[in-house]
């Protein structure tokens, strides 16, 4: 072994991404070899970086190779608090200890993770429309139905076979707003679909179809923009439309199950779920047609389990990735070797410094990702060109919209 490859330090970094901030994790080893992941606070995750910070002495002196060993050993002293950001936290320090050891073996993860059973991804374009929304961050911004259309034609136009949009409100002059009151836009704490957004919902696929055409895929997520019953009611609205999957969040896995029992389109989720044990019981009530996995979350060793045991039960996965490009090459190598993969996210539209921050770019060809042969990931953040774009203060976290001012 030409490396013990013993951890010496730990150090977390960070930088603006226009909108929220990227994360990065930097574990270094005696003889130099610097292991990199990607994780994120901005999805109702504040406080990763504080509990990889107070966990960061348990990894000195411990050797990148027994990373299984570490893990286990941090699931253990974080036992009563596992899960959400304590389970991130772990997932990206396995994932740095993964970069480290592959690095020092002088191979690709994948070879690691047990070979590639494929030699490129296919992808989807993901948050279409949503993202370009954001119009002081995104160009062409989309404002209206004809930016909508617009973006649909460009999908194929590009050389993409699929693509993911949202839930959006149309006002009387086709202008549109994005509806996700899961997430506080608005706030609606009850979350229940009325009539108009069911229509909306219907109108907006609709006219993505009519201008991507026929052979482009359309996935549709709903995330935990609804209750079961908000679920149904949209899935009957939409349901005579051709979609790829459509996928929604719900913690009930038993809610999840009926909800697919009434849906003709295959049910997409569990993107928010850390740990084996969490994946379980979605795949026991039969919930699931695709389980998603995020692989910064969770860790792409941990990962593998998951997916396995989806496998056992005739479900395949797909990877959970609208990150920076670090998570996207994580990705990459995790469903490069699982075999029952459907399909990975990834965002198309990026922000002006994506390119520079980064050593490289994913390669995307005709709509896949094309699996890269450098050693680990295949890249990693380049630390001077993140000093120049500090991150937000705030935590990453999205700025807190207008909430309705309640009578005392």
């Amino acid at each position: 072994m030409p490396t013990k490859a013993i951890v010496s330090e730990v150090k977390t970094l960070s930088c603006s991404n226009s909108w929220r901030n990227y994360f990065f994790l930097k574990i270094t080893t005696e003889d130099g070899i610097t292991g990199w992941s990607e994780y994120d606070e901005n999805f109702g995750s504040p406080g990763v970086s504080a509990v990889i910070a107070e966990l960061a002495h348990r990894l000195i002196g411990q050797s990148a190779f027994t990373h299984e060993h570490i893990r286990e050993d941090l699931r253990n002293v974080t036992r009563p608090g596992s899960g959400g950001v304590v389970g991130q936290a772990l997932g990206a320090i396995e994932n740095a200890l993964l970069d480290i050891k592959a690095k020092a073996l002088d191979v690709p993860c994948h070879v690691l993770l047990g070979g590639k059973v494929r030699d490129r991804i296919r992808v989807y374009w993901s948050h279409c429309v949503s993202y370009r929304t954001r119009t002081e961050h995104f160009t062409p911004g989309i404002t209206d139905i004809g930016g909508v259309r617009q973006i649909a034609r460009e999908v194929g136009e590009k050389g993409f076979t699929a693509l993911k949009t949202n839930i959006f409100h149309y006002d009387e002059q086709d202008r549109i707003e994005g509806w996700s009151p899961g997430f506080s836009r608005p706030h609606e704490p009850g979350r229940n679909v009325e009539r108009k957004t069911r229509t909306d919902l219907r109108k907006h696929l609709q006219i993505m179809r009519e201008e991507a055409g026929p052979d482009i895929d359309i996935l549709l997520d709903l995330n935990f923009n609804g209750k079961t019953d908000g679920f149904v009611s949209m899935l009957r609205e939409i349901e005579d439309l051709d979609l790829f999957w459509v996928e929604l969040d719900t913690l009930d896995p038993k809610a999840l199950a009926y909800i697919r029992s009434k849906s003709r389109h295959p049910i997409a989720s569990c993107e928010t779920l850390i740990g084996l044990q969490q994946f379980l019981p979605f795949f026991r009530e039969q919930a699931v047609d695709v389980a998603i996995i995020d692989t910064p979350w969770n860790g792409v060793w941990q990962s593998l389990k998951i997916a396995a045991a989806a496998e056992a039960h005739e479900v395949n996965v797909a990877s959970h990735n609208f990150y920076g490009h670090l998570c996207t090459m994580m990705n990459a190598h995790f469903s490069a070797v699982v075999p029952n993969m459907r399909i990975m996210e990834i965002d198309i539209d990026r922000i002006a410094w994506d390119s520079e921050i980064f050593t490289h770019e994913p390669e995307i060809r005709d709509g896949y990702l094309v699996l890269p042969d450098r050693p680990g990931w295949g890249t990693e953040p380049i630390e001077a060109a993140l000093a120049k774009h500090p991150p937000l203060p705030t935590l990453g976290m999205p700025k807190r919209v207008s909430i309705p001012r309640l009578s005392l």
